[in-house]
This record gives structure tokens, sequence and C-alpha cells, in this order.
């Protein structure tokens, strides 16, 4: 498979993922958050994509105090300002009521993005074993004492 191929089909893989995810964040807080049609809840995502792409790392780095303050967990904080962001930004047809719901719906996000990334085998966690290290030889020079200088 070409590279290229192979980069368009992970993109695909990951919007359609963000799709699933935000359409059911849509569903739980169907009151909350609010979205006219399957084409702007699409748009939505691929809004969300692009600024989690762009815009969040530039946020992580600012936030990054409070981040290793929270362990990590302010990271649902800035998840969630982007979240209400693209509401803002398409805000007649897709918008959220309030931060709260925000920070629900971008846990609903989060939760079932890494749920659907780890059955796909799109999840970037690897766990890696390294084999033991070859016994050392034994070396006649090995039984003599040692006298560094």
């Amino acid at each position: 498979m070409q590279p290229g191929t192979k980069k368009l089909l992970r993109f695909l893989q990951s919007w359609i993922i963000n799709t699933l995810a935000v359409a059911l964040a849509v569903l739980i807080l169907h009151g909350h958050i609010h979205c006219e049609s399957n084409g702007v809840l699409m748009i939505a995502a691929l809004l969300l994509g692009i600024l989690n792409a762009f815009v969040r790392p530039i946020l992580m780095l600012l936030a990054l105090p409070l981040l290793i303050f929270t362990l990590g967990l302010f990271t649902l904080v800035i998840n969630a300002l982007l979240l209400y962001f693209v509401g803002f930004l398409l805000k007649p047809n897709f918008y959220v009521d309030s931060f709260g719901y925000a920070f629900l719906g971008a846990l609903i996000i989060s939760v079932v993005s890494i749920a659907l990334n780890m059955m796909t085998g799109g999840a970037r966690v690897t766990v890696q074993r390294r084999r033991p290290p070859p016994p050392k030889k034994s070396n006649d020079d090995d039984d003599k004492p040692v006298i560094d200088v």
C-alpha cells in the first residue's frame, strides 16, 4: 500500500471514530448538545479534529503548569474548551448549552474515542519488551584485582 493511501485511510478512520464519539455525546446529552443533521455532525467532528491537531498542542503548552499540577486532568478542560468553541463556530446548527455540558461531552468523546481506537487497532499505546542482555564472557583478566588510579 502506498504511504499516501495509508495516511488517507488513517485520517478517514480517525474522522469516523471522532464522528461516532461526537454522535454518542449528542445522543447522551440530547437536550444540551444540539445538532441539526448528520452532515453538520460530520462537519463538527472534522472541525473538532482540526482544532485538536493544531490548537490543542498550543493550549497544552500554555497550560503546562496546570497539567502538571492536576496530573493531566486539566486536559479534560482543554477538550471541553475546544468542544465549546466548535459549538460557538457552528452556532445555529451545532451548539453546546454551557461549559459544564461541554465538559461532560468532552469526557464522553474521550472515553468513546479511546475505546474505539483500541478496538480498531488505531491506538498508539505500544508495549515493547526487551531481551535480556547476553551473559558476559569470562576472561582471565576478570579474576584479577583492579586498581584504578
